[in-house]
Protein backbone atom coordinates (compact mmCIF):
# COMPACT_ATOMS: atom_id res chain seq x y z
CA UNK A 1 0.00 0.00 0.00
CA UNK A 2 1.34 3.55 -0.78
CA UNK A 3 2.18 5.54 1.89
CA UNK A 4 0.14 8.78 1.71
CA UNK A 5 -1.22 10.70 4.22
CA UNK A 6 -4.83 9.06 3.81
CA UNK A 7 -3.15 5.49 3.52
CA UNK A 8 -1.38 6.89 7.19
CA UNK A 9 -4.85 8.14 9.08
CA UNK A 10 -6.48 4.69 7.66
CA UNK A 11 -3.81 2.80 9.09
CA UNK A 12 -3.21 4.31 12.35
CA UNK A 13 -7.41 4.73 12.46
CA UNK A 14 -7.50 8.08 13.72
CA UNK A 15 -10.98 9.07 15.18
CA UNK A 16 -11.79 12.95 14.16
CA UNK A 17 -8.81 13.54 12.24
CA UNK A 18 -10.34 16.88 10.82
CA UNK A 19 -9.57 20.26 12.79
CA UNK A 20 -10.96 20.48 15.97
CA UNK A 21 -12.13 17.15 15.96
CA UNK A 22 -14.90 15.13 17.88
CA UNK A 23 -15.25 18.18 20.28
CA UNK A 24 -15.93 20.68 17.36
CA UNK A 25 -18.43 18.11 15.89
CA UNK A 26 -20.42 18.10 19.10
CA UNK A 27 -20.83 21.73 18.80
CA UNK A 28 -21.66 22.23 15.23
CA UNK A 29 -24.28 19.72 15.65
CA UNK A 30 -25.52 21.14 18.78
CA UNK A 31 -26.78 24.19 16.75
CA UNK A 32 -28.80 22.18 14.34
CA UNK A 33 -32.35 20.29 15.35
CA UNK A 34 -31.49 16.67 14.51
CA UNK A 35 -34.06 14.23 16.11
CA UNK A 36 -35.01 10.47 15.48
CA UNK A 37 -37.31 11.02 12.74
CA UNK A 38 -33.84 12.01 10.55
CA UNK A 39 -31.44 10.54 7.42
CA UNK A 40 -27.87 11.68 8.06
CA UNK A 41 -25.54 11.18 5.13
CA UNK A 42 -21.70 10.99 6.80
CA UNK A 43 -19.65 10.94 3.36
CA UNK A 44 -16.30 9.89 4.24
CA UNK A 45 -16.65 8.38 7.61
CA UNK A 46 -12.99 7.10 8.54
CA UNK A 47 -13.64 5.31 11.65
CA UNK A 48 -17.28 6.16 12.18
CA UNK A 49 -16.35 8.02 15.20
CA UNK A 50 -18.82 10.68 13.80
CA UNK A 51 -21.45 8.19 12.59
CA UNK A 52 -21.31 6.38 15.88
CA UNK A 53 -22.10 9.82 18.16
CA UNK A 54 -24.78 11.08 16.01
CA UNK A 55 -26.71 7.64 15.83
CA UNK A 56 -26.22 7.31 19.69
CA UNK A 57 -26.78 11.00 20.40
CA UNK A 58 -29.73 11.44 18.64
CA UNK A 59 -30.90 8.19 17.52
CA UNK A 60 -31.02 9.32 14.03
CA UNK A 61 -30.76 6.61 10.97
CA UNK A 62 -27.46 7.12 10.07
CA UNK A 63 -25.63 6.07 6.70
CA UNK A 64 -21.73 5.89 6.89
CA UNK A 65 -20.17 6.39 3.66
CA UNK A 66 -16.35 5.67 2.62
CA UNK A 67 -14.11 4.89 -0.16
CA UNK A 68 -11.15 3.52 2.10
CA UNK A 69 -11.82 -0.04 2.60
CA UNK A 70 -9.96 -0.39 6.00
CA UNK A 71 -11.44 2.80 7.24
CA UNK A 72 -14.51 1.23 6.40
CA UNK A 73 -13.94 -1.61 8.34
CA UNK A 74 -12.87 -0.15 11.30
CA UNK A 75 -16.20 1.82 11.23
CA UNK A 76 -18.14 -1.35 10.87
CA UNK A 77 -16.25 -2.72 13.93
CA UNK A 78 -16.94 0.50 15.70
CA UNK A 79 -20.71 0.14 14.93
CA UNK A 80 -20.51 -3.80 15.93
CA UNK A 81 -19.26 -3.34 19.46
CA UNK A 82 -21.02 -0.24 20.23
CA UNK A 83 -24.63 -2.34 18.83
CA UNK A 84 -25.61 0.70 16.58
CA UNK A 85 -27.73 0.21 13.70
CA UNK A 86 -25.25 2.04 11.22
CA UNK A 87 -25.20 1.37 7.24
CA UNK A 88 -22.04 1.16 6.20
CA UNK A 89 -22.00 1.63 2.27
CA UNK A 90 -18.46 1.48 0.12
CA UNK A 91 -18.65 4.38 -2.15
CA UNK A 92 -16.86 7.71 -3.33
CA UNK A 93 -18.35 10.88 -3.06
CA UNK A 94 -18.66 12.19 -6.85
CA UNK A 95 -21.08 9.28 -7.65
CA UNK A 96 -23.53 8.36 -4.58
CA UNK A 97 -24.94 5.14 -4.67
CA UNK A 98 -28.41 6.69 -3.20
CA UNK A 99 -31.79 7.98 -4.95
CA UNK A 100 -32.59 11.96 -5.11
CA UNK A 101 -33.90 13.80 -2.03
CA UNK A 102 -32.29 10.71 0.07
CA UNK A 103 -31.32 12.88 3.10
CA UNK A 104 -31.82 15.34 5.65
CA UNK A 105 -28.58 16.42 5.88
CA UNK A 106 -25.26 15.68 4.43
CA UNK A 107 -22.25 15.82 6.86
CA UNK A 108 -18.39 16.17 5.10
CA UNK A 109 -15.73 16.03 7.68
CA UNK A 110 -12.18 17.52 5.69
CA UNK A 111 -13.45 15.30 2.87
CA UNK A 112 -14.61 17.72 0.07
CA UNK A 113 -10.89 18.92 -0.64
CA UNK A 114 -10.14 15.64 -1.29
CA UNK A 115 -12.38 15.14 -4.15
CA UNK A 116 -13.35 16.48 -7.68
CA UNK A 117 -15.47 19.29 -6.38
CA UNK A 118 -17.10 20.03 -9.32
CA UNK A 119 -18.32 16.02 -8.97
CA UNK A 120 -19.02 16.02 -5.07
CA UNK A 121 -20.55 19.01 -4.31
CA UNK A 122 -23.58 18.34 -6.71
CA UNK A 123 -24.02 14.52 -5.43
CA UNK A 124 -24.50 16.31 -1.88
CA UNK A 125 -27.19 18.29 -3.49
CA UNK A 126 -28.95 15.96 -5.53
CA UNK A 127 -29.21 13.38 -2.37
CA UNK A 128 -30.55 15.81 0.00
CA UNK A 129 -34.64 16.28 0.73
CA UNK A 130 -36.09 20.04 -0.34
CA UNK A 131 -34.88 21.87 2.52
CA UNK A 132 -32.18 19.54 3.65
CA UNK A 133 -28.62 21.05 5.30
CA UNK A 134 -25.07 20.55 4.05
CA UNK A 135 -22.42 20.56 7.19
CA UNK A 136 -19.25 20.71 5.88
CA UNK A 137 -15.62 21.42 7.68
CA UNK A 138 -13.00 21.79 4.67
CA UNK A 139 -9.48 22.98 4.35
CA UNK A 140 -9.17 26.84 3.01
CA UNK A 141 -6.49 29.16 2.07
CA UNK A 142 -6.42 32.14 4.35
CA UNK A 143 -3.33 33.84 2.80
CA UNK A 144 -1.83 33.73 -0.02
CA UNK A 145 0.71 30.96 -1.08
CA UNK A 146 3.02 30.25 -3.56
CA UNK A 147 3.10 27.67 -6.35
CA UNK A 148 5.84 25.65 -5.07
CA UNK A 149 4.04 25.89 -1.39
CA UNK A 150 0.90 25.18 -3.33
CA UNK A 151 2.44 22.22 -4.52
CA UNK A 152 3.86 21.06 -1.23
CA UNK A 153 0.35 21.01 0.14
CA UNK A 154 -1.28 18.83 -2.82
CA UNK A 155 1.26 16.34 -3.00
CA UNK A 156 1.18 15.68 0.85
CA UNK A 157 -1.91 15.85 1.71
CA UNK A 158 -3.22 14.34 -1.76
CA UNK A 159 -6.41 17.05 -1.67
CA UNK A 160 -7.61 18.14 -5.42
CA UNK A 161 -7.39 21.89 -4.77
CA UNK A 162 -6.42 24.67 -2.07
CA UNK A 163 -9.70 27.30 -2.15
CA UNK A 164 -10.26 30.66 -0.91
CA UNK A 165 -13.23 31.11 1.51
CA UNK A 166 -14.91 32.63 -1.45
CA UNK A 167 -14.43 30.03 -3.46
CA UNK A 168 -15.70 27.75 -1.76
CA UNK A 169 -18.80 29.72 -1.52
CA UNK A 170 -19.22 29.76 -5.05
CA UNK A 171 -18.78 26.18 -5.70
CA UNK A 172 -21.12 25.93 -3.16
CA UNK A 173 -24.26 28.10 -4.98
CA UNK A 174 -22.97 26.68 -8.28
CA UNK A 175 -24.45 23.97 -7.22
CA UNK A 176 -27.35 25.15 -6.37
CA UNK A 177 -27.04 25.90 -2.51
CA UNK A 178 -28.85 29.20 -2.36
CA UNK A 179 -28.35 30.13 1.54
CA UNK A 180 -24.16 29.44 2.45
CA UNK A 181 -22.73 30.69 5.46
CA UNK A 182 -19.21 30.03 6.89
CA UNK A 183 -17.57 30.41 9.95
CA UNK A 184 -13.74 30.35 10.50
CA UNK A 185 -12.53 28.13 13.38
CA UNK A 186 -9.41 29.17 14.30
CA UNK A 187 -6.68 26.62 14.10
CA UNK A 188 -4.93 25.63 17.13
CA UNK A 189 -1.15 23.61 16.97
CA UNK A 190 -1.76 21.49 19.40
CA UNK A 191 -5.36 21.01 17.83
CA UNK A 192 -3.98 19.50 14.88
CA UNK A 193 -1.47 17.15 16.63
CA UNK A 194 -2.77 13.37 16.07
CA UNK A 195 -0.40 12.05 18.38
CA UNK A 196 -2.46 13.64 20.97
CA UNK A 197 -5.85 11.94 19.50
CA UNK A 198 -8.17 10.07 22.37
CA UNK A 199 -9.55 8.21 19.60
CA UNK A 200 -6.68 5.43 17.88
CA UNK A 201 -8.03 2.05 16.12
CA UNK A 202 -4.21 0.78 14.94
CA UNK A 203 -3.41 -1.35 12.27
CA UNK A 204 -0.46 -4.04 13.35
CA UNK A 205 2.71 -3.96 12.27
CA UNK A 206 2.65 -0.06 10.98
CA UNK A 207 5.67 0.70 8.63
CA UNK A 208 7.91 3.22 10.11
CA UNK A 209 7.21 5.22 6.53
CA UNK A 210 3.88 6.24 8.23
CA UNK A 211 5.50 7.82 10.98
CA UNK A 212 7.31 10.14 9.26
CA UNK A 213 4.32 10.97 7.36
CA UNK A 214 2.77 12.24 10.77
CA UNK A 215 5.97 13.84 11.71
CA UNK A 216 5.56 16.06 8.39
CA UNK A 217 1.92 16.55 8.92
CA UNK A 218 3.12 18.46 12.38
CA UNK A 219 6.15 19.95 10.47
CA UNK A 220 3.47 21.11 7.87
CA UNK A 221 1.12 22.01 10.04
CA UNK A 222 3.86 24.71 12.00
CA UNK A 223 4.97 26.56 9.20
CA UNK A 224 1.34 26.73 6.93
CA UNK A 225 -0.30 27.49 10.19
CA UNK A 226 -0.91 31.64 9.31
CA UNK A 227 -1.51 30.18 5.53
CA UNK A 228 -4.00 27.40 5.90
CA UNK A 229 -6.93 27.51 7.78
CA UNK A 230 -10.37 25.38 8.52
CA UNK A 231 -13.87 27.08 7.49
CA UNK A 232 -17.70 25.17 8.51
CA UNK A 233 -20.00 25.76 6.00
CA UNK A 234 -23.66 25.56 6.43
CA UNK A 235 -25.50 24.67 3.21
CA UNK A 236 -29.21 24.86 2.51
CA UNK A 237 -31.10 25.07 -0.58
Amino acid sequence: MESTYLNCLALFGVGGAHPGGLQLTKNILSKEKIDDTMKILDVGCGTGQTSAYLSKEYGCQVTALDCHKIMLEKAKERFRLMQLPIDTVYGNAENLPFEDGSFDMVLSESVTAFTHISQSIPEFKRVLKPNGTLLAIEMTRENPVTEAELAQIIRFYGVKQLLSEPEWCAHFQRAGFNHVHSEIFKLQTDAMNMYNAVDFSMSKDIDDSYFQILNEHQYLSMIYQDKIGCRIFRCRV
